[in-house]
């Protein structure tokens, strides 16, 4: 509550860009107005909207909507900006209302994009809404818009204003762009390693059903090495009757000893399996210290720009 007195102190005495004042029952439901940015469509256009903040502000962004036909973001509806209760990760609580007007100034010439919210009507209309926006009087606040700003002036003040508003939909426009490269750049990076993890999986998985690895890629040597069993099963049985009990033990022990190609890739698999987690341990780690660089370079931007 201190957050808004202090804000609607600031914000008292109108300028002839824009102005916004809570209503006298509820402190946190602003009406604003602001005037359209000069050398685009929306040139000559006063509007006029709502702005409802939440109990959490300002942690939490406030909601805008807009009263006035404008041909850019619809009426009666909440629009989707990087500032408002739509974005909350980019939102910062070092930003106040006056900061909210300046970006719907500077977002006002920018292209909608399907965004929430927003319309891309032609120029005439836009045009032909601005003139209309002039005779617009809101019913909830007896707010008139030809009264609502001072009158537009060449000085100082009103370049100021419209190169900070063009600035700060500049700045705030790269930031989601940066935020949203960040999370493709996760987003590919998470789908490699869990594309590799779902490799090596198959891999162990038709490792230990050898028919499964012959019904998928026959080779020669296996069905060599399979018929040879076949064929060298009946002689051991024909033959193990006529032998004696010492030279059956001699014979189980030497077959014992020489161990066979399955038993070879079976010794070995562990080891394929632990090279196989270990580069998937290190490129998860790699990753999330990419990660928080990336972080760390995107908050000490927005920290250098807006300071």
């Amino acid at each position: 509550v201190k957050r808004l007195m202090k804000e609607a102190a600031e914000l008292k005495d109108p300028t002839d860009h824009y102005h916004a004042q809570p209503l006298e029952d509820n402190l946190f439901e602003w009406h604003f107005t602001v005037r359209g940015p000069p050398d685009s469509d929306f040139d000559g256009g006063i509007y006029h909207g709502r702005i409802v903040l939440p109990p959490e502000y300002p942690m939490k962004p406030p909601s805008i909507i807009l009263l006035t036909a404008n041909g850019r973001f619809e009426v009666g509806k909440k629009i989707c900006l990087s500032i408002s209760g739509h974005h909350p990760e980019t939102w910062q609580p070092s930003w106040s209302i006056r900061t909210a007007l300046l970006a719907i100034i500077g977002f006002m010439p920018t292209k909608g994009e399907g965004a929430i919210g927003s319309l891309d009507y032609t120029p005439e209309e836009r045009r032909t809404l601005a003139k209309k926006s002039q005779d617009f009087c809101c019913e909830m606040c007896g707010t008139s818009m030809k009264t609502a700003l001072l009158p537009l002036t060449s000085g100082s003040v009103s370049s100021q204003a419209d190169k900070e508003a063009k600035e700060l939909a500049r700045q705030i426009s790269f930031k989601v762009k940066s935020l949203l490269k960040f999370s493709s750049l996760l987003y590919r990076i998470r789908k490699k390693i869990l594309g590799k993890k779902l490799v090596n999986h198959r891999n162990i998985h038709n490792f230990r059903k050898p028919s499964s690895i012959a019904m998928w890629k026959p080779s020669e040597t296996q069905s060599s090495s399979t018929v040879a069993g076949q064929e060298r099963s009946p002689a051991v049985s024909s033959t193990s009757t006529s032998m004696s009990p010492r030279q059956r033990r001699a014979q189980q022990q030497s077959q014992r000893r020489v161990p066979t190609s399955a038993d070879f890739n079976r010794a070995q698999q562990p080891r394929v399996n632990t090279n196989h987690t270990g580069s998937t341990v290190l490129i998860v780690l790699l990753t999330f210290a990419l990660a928080a660089l990336i972080f760390r370079r995107i908050c000490l931007a927005n920290e250098y720009v807006f300071e």
